[in-house]
């Protein structure tokens, strides 16, 4: 019998986990997907928002700027890149200004610190390369750029090694309340009994309640593409440049990446099937006809990658954050699209004191470890170079050469407390990949080491999630021919 059970860890169940870890607790997370931070947590904008958009009064608009403080110490405490940019909101036109100030007007009412509305000459100031029909700007300091899976699995490694178990690859296929209290759920592993439930599966919440019971809320998904340039656009902008928002969200934004690229996006599109993570040709035409509206320097020619996620949209318009009616014990943390990720840790911590006001013991534990160190060859000092291939020669050996990653951080990413088993997770882990030619180079080279490090063949050793296999056979065989003499 555990005492919570948390279904789904993304940055929202892994959030929830770290904070449970330090409570004399049995948790147990369930993940479907074959890693953590697989899905919607993988594939965002990658931003800490200041907390002016939402709503005043909304359970957003409190996490927002409450998560945005905690997940600044998280990541300062957890070793998570993340770099305090700030962000800008341009007005491109005078009848758009008033949008600003309401928007400023609402960050005062949250609690958003350092806001000013700038004029046009002022943003560009700041920005010079925004474009010269910029007539006003938002300015919020406290805004930053993160390494968003880093997040999560900073948590999620901190919660395992303080106790809390994590299961991959176990979707949760059947839920049924036992007799007299708790839950039982139903996962390809086997059973699982709990006195309380998290429903944290993101894009998927709702399908997950209705295991369970009919629900008067549903999903409905949307997808975002993106452009990731190359770290020679990195310096195209120093902050978080977003347009005036609309009804399908904050509009197209530029911006630089804790890691020194460039990322552009996204559009916003309804979709049906909440897999469907493919690029279009008219989403991207779409967001670059519109980022270069606030940066007409773009080069877009530089582009290294395109990718597209899926938000958790629901039909409603605040986070839902609420237990069942019917069954005590059963509470879901749904409905988490932006600002989600900056939320994650205001919601953890909520959701760990609505268990305590059910009645859960939340004894602190004494011993609770609550930092982590990630070795990263290529930003250590040369004396700390040299010891590092002192202890251990592999970190001298370069895997990766776009981004300088090393066989001593590719093992360390096999080997930690949730390690990697595939390609890319190895690359979200280390960055083993993330470089101009994308794996081109060190791809091979990390399926060599994993399936050497899991004790695997190669052909066994996949390149994210179930069903993306690299290799499937041999290609060529070697024939050993009898030639006569006489030939």
């Amino acid at each position: 019998m555990y005492d919570v059970v948390i279904i789904g860890c993304g940055v929202v169940g892994a959030a929830t986990a770290y904070r449970l870890a330090r409570y004399r607790l049995r948790t147990l997370v369930l993940e479907a997907n074959n890693d953590v931070a697989n899905a919607t947590t993988k594939a965002n904008s990658a931003i800490l928002h200041a907390g002016y958009d939402p709503e005043p009064g909304t359970k957003m608009a409190a996490l927002n700027v409450e998560g945005n403080r905690m997940a600044l110490d998280i990541c300062r405490k957890l070793d998570v890149p993340v770099r305090q940019t700030g962000s800008m909101v341009l007005a491109f036109a005078p009848e758009q200004l008033p949008h600003l100030q309401m928007l400023y007007d609402r960050g005062v009412a949250n609690g958003v610190p350092g806001l000013e509305l700038l004029s046009g000459d002022a943003a560009r100031a700041l920005e010079p390369n925004l474009s010269e029909k910029v007539c006003g700007a938002l300015l919020a300091p406290s805004a930053a750029v993160v390494d968003p899976w880093g997040l999560a699995l900073a948590m999620i490694e901190v919660a395992v090694q303080n106790g809390v178990e994590l299961r991959r690859s176990a979707p949760v296929t059947g839920i049924r309340p036992k007799e007299g209290g708790g839950f039982v759920l139903a996962t390809p592993k086997g059973e699982v009994e709990t006195r309380f439930v998290i429903n944290a599966a993101g894009v998927d919440a709702d399908r997950v309640h209705r295991l369970l019971e009919p629900i008067p809320w549903q999903t409905r998904p949307n997808r975002g593409e993106y452009y990731l340039l190359d770290k020679s656009e990195g310096g195209r902008v120093s902050r978080v440049i977003f347009q005036c928002p609309g009804p399908e969200g904050k509009g197209v934004l530029v911006a630089p990446t804790v890691h020194g690229n460039l990322i552009v996006g996204p559009n916003a599109e309804p979709v049906t099937d909440r897999r469907d993570l493919g690029n279009t040709a008219a989403g991207l035409a779409f967001v670059k006809a519109r980022a270069v509206q606030s940066v007409p320097s773009i080069r877009f020619g530089e582009n290294i990658r395109n990718f597209s996620g899926i938000r958790a949209n629901t039909d409603q318009s605040d986070f839902i954050i609420q237990w069942s009616e019917n069954h005590p014990g059963f509470l879901d943390l749904a409905g988490i699209k932006s600002p989600g990720l900056t939320s994650a840790p205001a919601i953890g911590k909520l959701a760990a004191d609505m268990l305590g006001e059910a009645g859960l013991p939340l004894t602190q534990k004494p011993d609770f470890i609550d930092e982590r160190h990630v070795v990263r060859f290529r930003h250590a000092s040369p004396a700390e170079k040299a010891a590092l291939i002192a202890k251990d020669p592999r970190y001298g050996r370069v895997i990766c050469r776009c981004e300088t990653i090393t066989e001593g951080e590719i093992l360390d990413a096999i080997h930690s407390p949730v390690g990697a088993t595939t390609v890319n997770g190895v690359k979200r882990r280390c960055n083993a990949g993330m470089g101009r030619c994308q794996g081109g180079f060190c791809g091979p080279r990390v399926q060599a080491i994993l399936a050497r490090e899991l004790g695997v063949s190669p052909t066994e050793i996949l390149m994210d999630q179930a069903g993306s296999w690299v290799l499937y056979g041999e290609t060529k065989q070697s024939v050993t021919e009898e030639v006569s003499p006489h030939d």
